[in-house]
C-alpha cells in the first residue's frame, strides 16, 4: 500500500498522520494508497518554511534562479512519462492525455525560465528636472496554491514555477485523490537545486485549505475548481487580506455553423467532449448546432463514437479512460435520467457503451443528449463528465445570446468557414478564451489562462503576463541625486512644472 505524505522544507514530513485518506485506482476500482490528511499543524509547519526561506530565495540573483528553473525544465523533460504513469494510476487519464498534461505544464516552466526579461521595469530620465523614474515589480511571499483533482500535474505547474522564478516561496495543496504527482514534483524541485522551504506540499482536505485561507503569512492563493467553491476560497482569502485568483467552473459552447466541415466539427466535437473523460474545465459540454445542421453533426459524432475505445490508460489501445470516483461516475451517468425526464433525447447512452477495462473501475463510456433547451438541468449544471448535449438554434444571433446568459465564461468556440462570422464571434462571444476552428481554446504558456463571469473571481489569469502580475507587486521610485536646496523648500503639492522651476 503507497504511502504519501507532505513535503515540508525540502523532504519527506516524518510523523503520524492524524487523518488519512484512501487513493484510488480507478481503472481497477482497488485502493491503491493512502495520503496523510494536514492538520493545522503541518499547515503552520509548511508555512513557517517557506517564510523562513523567502529573504535567501527572493535575494538569489535572476541569473541563478534562471539556472535552476532550467535544470528543472531538464529533469521534468526527462521523466515525463514517469509523471504522467503516476498521473494514469491514479486520475485514470489514458497514457498519452497524461502526457500532454505534463507537456503543457512544462510549457510554463519553459515560459517562467525568461523571468529576467519578464521582471524587467521601466525607466524614465528626466521625467522632472534632476528626476529620475523607475518601476520595479517584487515578489510577495510566501503564496499558496490549491489545485484540482482533473489535473494532478499540469494544474501545479501553472502556479508555483512562475511563482518562485519571481522569487516567492510557495505552499501547494493538490487534491487528495491523486495525490501522488505532486510528492514527485516536490523530489524534482528539490533535485533540481531549489533551495529547503521554496516549495512545499500538503496533502489533505478542507481542514488544510481553511487553515491556507485565513494563515496570516500567507500573501496570495491561486486555485482551480468548481465554481462555488472558487466563489467562497475568493471571499474567505480576500476577507483575510490576500490576493487571489480563483478560477470555477465552465458550461463550454462549441458553435458549428451550416459552412463548417461537419467531419472535422464531429472530429472535434468528440475530442474535446470525451478526451479525459470530459473532466476539463475546457471540454466542449454544449455543441450548439445553427440553421439545420444538428442531423449532420449527430451522425458524425455517432460514426466516431462507435470506434471510441473506452479502457484503462496502461492500455495503448485506450483513448478514453474511468472517471476519477465510483459517486462521481453515478452522478454524472444519472443526467441521462434527468435529461429524459426533462425532454431531452439520449442519442448516446455512455452506460451501454462497451471498455476494455476490469468491471469494477469506474467506466462511463461516451454520452449524446440531442434537443436540449437552456431551460434544462443538464444544459444548467457542469456535469464535468463526458456527456454532451446539442442546443438546435436558427442563428449566430442566438447562439451568441446562449453564451451570454449561461452564467459561465471560460471558453467558447465556433466551427465555420465564413470569416466575417468567425471575426463576430471573436468579438462579440462573452468567453475569456475562444477558438475559431479549434475546440479547445487553451492558451500557450506565453498568453494567460482564464475565463469571464463564473468562471474566475479575481483580477488576474493564471501563468503568462498575468502570471507574472499576481506573483509580484509594482512599485515606483522617484529619485533625486542634483540640485537639492533646502531654500527652496515648499508645501505646495509637487508637480513636474514646479520641480522645472527649481
Amino acid at each position: 500500500m503507497n504511502q504519501i505524505t507532505h513535503w515540508i522544507d525540502g523532504k519527506p514530513w516524518v510523523g503520524d498522520a492524524e487523518r488519512r485518506g484512501p487513493v484510488f485506482n480507478p481503472a481497477t476500482g482497488r485502493q491503491s494508497g493512502e495520503v496523510d490528511f494536514a492538520t493545522v499543524k503541518e499547515v503552520d509547519e509548511a508555512v513557517t518554511a517557506a517564510r523562513r526561506a523567502f529573504d535567501g530565495w527572493r535575494s538569489t540573483s535572476l541569473a541563478k534562479r534562471t539556472a535552476t528553473l532550467f535544470s528543472l525544465r531538464a529533469l521534468l523533460a526527462d521523466h515525463v512519462d514517469d509523471l504522467a504513469a503516476l498521473v494514469t494510476a491514479e486520475h485514470g487519464k489514458v497514457r498519452a492525455d497524461a502526457a500532454g498534461e505534463v507537456a503543457r505544464g512544462l510549457e510554463v516552466v519553459e515560459f517562467a525560465c525568461g523571468i529576467s526579461q519578464l521582471l524587467k521595469g521601466e525607466f524614465s530620465e528626466g521625467a522632472s528636472t534632476g528626476v529620475n523614474v523607475h518601476s520595479l515589480r517584487q515578489p510577495l511571499g510566501v503564496v499558496a496554491g490549491i489545485t484540482p483533482f482533473n489535473f494532478p500535474a499540469m494544474v501545479p505547474m501553472w502556479m508555483f514555477p512562475l511563482a518562485i522564478a519571481c522569487g516567492n516561496t510557495f505552499v501547494l495543496k493538490p487534491s487528495e485523490k491523486d495525490p501522488s504527482p505532486s510528492f514527485y514534483l516536490a523530489e524534482l524541485v528539490a533535485e533540481a537545486g531549489v533551495p529547503d522551504g521554496v516549495f512545499n506540499v500538503l496533502q489533505g482536505d478542507k481542514v488544510a485549505v481553511d487553515r491556507i485561507l485565513t494563515h496570516p503569512d500567507i500573501a496570495a492563493v491561486s486555485f482551480v475548481g468548481s465554481t462555488p467553491v472558487a466563489r467562497h476560497i475568493y471571499e474567505t482569502a480576500a476577507q483575510s487580506g490576500k490576493r487571489v485568483q480563483a478560477l470555477g467552473g465552465a458550461k463550454n459552447h462549441m458553435v458549428v455553423l451550416p459552412d463548417a466541415d461537419m467531419v472535422e466539427a464531429a472530429e472535434a466535437a468528440v475530442s474535446a467532449g470525451y478526451g479525459s473523460a470530459g473532466e476539463r474545465c475546457m471540454a466542449a459540454s454544449v455543441l450548439v448546432a445553427v440553421g439545420g445542421c444538428g442531423d449532420s453533426l449527430v451522425e458524425g459524432i455517432r460514426r466516431r463514437v462507435d470506434r471510441l475505445e473506452v479502457g484503462p490508460g496502461t492500455d495503448p489501445r485506450s483513448e478514453m479512460g474511468p472517471l476519477i470516483t465510483a459517486e462521481h461516475r453515478d452522478r454524472v451517468a444519472s443526467y441521462l435520467d434527468i435529461g429524459t425526464h426533462e425532454g431531452a433525447s439520449v442519442v448516446i447512452d455512455g452506460r451501454e457503451h462497451p471498455n476494455n477495462g476490469e468491471e469494477e473501475g469506474y467506466w462511463l463510456g461516451p454520452c449524446l443528449l440531442d434537443e436540449v433547451s437552456p431551460a434544462m438541468q443538464v444544459y444548467r449544471d457542469e456535469i464535468f463528465g463526458p456527456v454532451l448535449s446539442i442546443v438546435r438554434v436558427e442563428s449566430l444571433d442566438e447562439a451568441l445570446e446562449l453564451i451570454r446568459t449561461n452564467g459561465y465564461g471560460n471558453g467558447a468556440a465556433i466551427f465555420t468557414g465564413d470569416g466575417a462570422a468567425a471575426q463576430r464571434f471573436e468579438t462579440e462571444v462573452e468567453a475569456g478564451m475562444v477558438g475559431i476552428n479549434v475546440a479547445i481554446p487553451v492558451p500557450v504558456s506565453y498568453y494567460s489562462f482564464g475565463g469571464w463571469q463564473g468562471s474566475l473571481f479575481g483580477d488576474l489569469h493564471v501563468y503568462g503576463p498575468d502570471g507574472v502580475r499576481f506573483y509580484t507587486r509594482g512599485k515606483a521610485v522617484t529619485s533625486r541625486w542634483s540640485g537639492i536646496r533646502a531654500h527652496h523648500a515648499t508645501l505646495a503639492f509637487p508637480t513636474t512644472a514646479t520641480s522645472d522651476s527649481r
